[in-house]
């Protein structure tokens, strides 16, 4: 009879949402900061690979080329390599948890970097493309890191759980793009070209990461989350992997299907921008340090605040931080369209909001669509939402790169700015049951 009312209590506090697993133990509280250490030491390491990739990918891109015309397709390819990656993660996730999946996707990284140093060394732009798509696997497995974070979260602090990992990524990801000139010497010594220097860093980076989270990610969390929740439920629970079946359950949830949107919509204005720039200053005779410098501003601001974002997500509700989010993207875009070619102060400050704008969407959005779904569910519906937040992403980092070679830089900031406020009529459209726990 206890167990009944615990049971029916715990319902009616998360109505629209899934009955609450939280940690209850001292042992479950040590498990979780566990999972949380490992999490953060292996997103410094794979911030550091990634972000260096990403300072550099649009420059190699052109210096190939010989064109800025279709320069953005090698960061747009490891958006969508991102998206694309994120649906065998998922199934291997819901299979064998985790663990395996987030080393899957860093390994694909690892491929990517050698690729990437390969097609700079022989001016290939297929091959580009190609290690641009496997690039993008070390990505997919930074993102479904917070969703690890937040499996054996207590509800209470599942905002503040999944901001942490977030933020870990600004030692790594701060640190990375300004490795680039060092990087450059050293490819420069090793004899090839420098712009590849910085997918050498990538790939030592990944290879870490990955080494430690299979030392350390045990147990697992998505299986013991998934445990408790068999054992917690009247029939045995059927796990689900598939991405497909992930969007219809996000879609048939008013709660999951804003966060997904958001997510979407965030980080696609923030790749068109990001992306982007370093051409923009490279056009105005900004060199690799300066560059390095605006671009580990904005990755400050896409991380270095988000357990403060996080915090405001548990204290406030996350539909009002989406909204604040939507806010500070159309802020920064405005900000950025009005930037001279090069460098400037102006542009730095864009830069460091949409960062600060991405923060709040990609916790907010996240923490309602962690929140929303039962567990057997959730490998499904993250990998769903990463799909769509990397094709979304991707198809406005190939939109971005033909408005700045047909139309121009101001011209990208406007259209940026007509879709980060998308985001706050998304809040208005989708409306849903209140999930307490977020």
């Amino acid at each position: 009879m206890r167990r009944g009312r615990a049971r029916r209590k715990g319902s009616r506090r998360h109505t629209g949402s899934v009955p609450p697993l939280g940690l209850a133990t001292p042992a479950d509280r040590a498990v979780q900061r566990r999972t949380l250490g490992t999490l953060v030491g292996s997103q410094m390491l794979g911030g550091v690979g990634v972000s260096s990739g990403i300072a550099v990918g649009s420059l190699l891109a052109e210096q190939i080329l010989g064109s800025p015309d279709l320069a953005g397709l090698g960061g747009t390819f490891q958006v969508l390599g991102s998206a694309l990656i994120a649906i065998p993660m998922a199934r291997i996730m819901s299979v064998r948890g985790r663990r395996p999946g987030l080393g899957f996707g860093y390994l694909l990284g690892i491929v990517g970097a050698i690729l990437l140093t390969t097609a700079g060394i022989v001016r290939s732009f297929p091959l580009l493309l190609a290690g641009s798509i496997l690039f993008g696997g070390a990505t997919a497995a930074n993102n479904q890191a917070r969703y690890a974070a937040a499996d054996l979260a207590e509800d209470r602090h599942r905002g503040r759980d999944l901001s942490i990992v977030v933020w870990a990524t600004t030692i790594g990801a701060v640190l990375g793009p300004n490795l680039v000139g060092v990087a450059g010497h050293v490819a420069v010594a090793l004899g090839i070209p420098a712009l590849t220097g910085p997918f050498l860093f990538s790939l030592t980076g990944f290879g870490l990461a990955a080494l430690l989270l299979a030392a350390r990610l045990r147990p697992d969390p998505l299986l013991l989350a998934r445990t408790r929740a068999q054992a917690a439920a009247v029939e045995p629970l059927e796990h689900h992997g598939s991405v497909a079946r992930g969007l219809r359950v996000a879609a048939a949830n008013p709660t999951a299907l804003l966060g997904l949107v958001t997510v979407a919509l965030g980080h696609a204005v923030m790749v068109s921008v990001m992306v982007m720039t370093p051409l923009h200053m490279h056009h105005g005779g900004a060199d690799l340090r300066v560059i390095g410098f605006v671009i580990s501003i904005h990755v400050l601001g896409m991380f270095a605040f988000s357990p403060v974002v996080g915090f405001a997500v548990d204290r406030f509700g996350a539909r009002p931080m989406v909204l604040v989010g939507s806010a500070v993207l159309v802020t920064s875009a405005l900000l950025a369209a009005q930037a001279p070619t090069g460098w400037s102060a102006g542009l730095a400050v864009a830069l460091f909001l949409l960062g600060l704008g991405w923060s709040f969407t990609l916790v907010s959005g996240s923490t309602l669509i962690a929140g929303a779904v039962p567990v057997a569910e959730r490998a499904g519906v993250q990998g769903a939402s990463d799909l769509a937040m990397g094709l979304a992403a991707g198809g406005g980092g190939a939109l971005a790169g033909l408005i700045v070679g047909q139309l121009g830089y101001p011209v990208l900031g406007l259209c940026a700015a007509v879709a980060a406020a998308l985001i706050s009529v998304a809040v208005l459209v989708i409306r849903g049951p209140r999930v307490v726990a977020v």
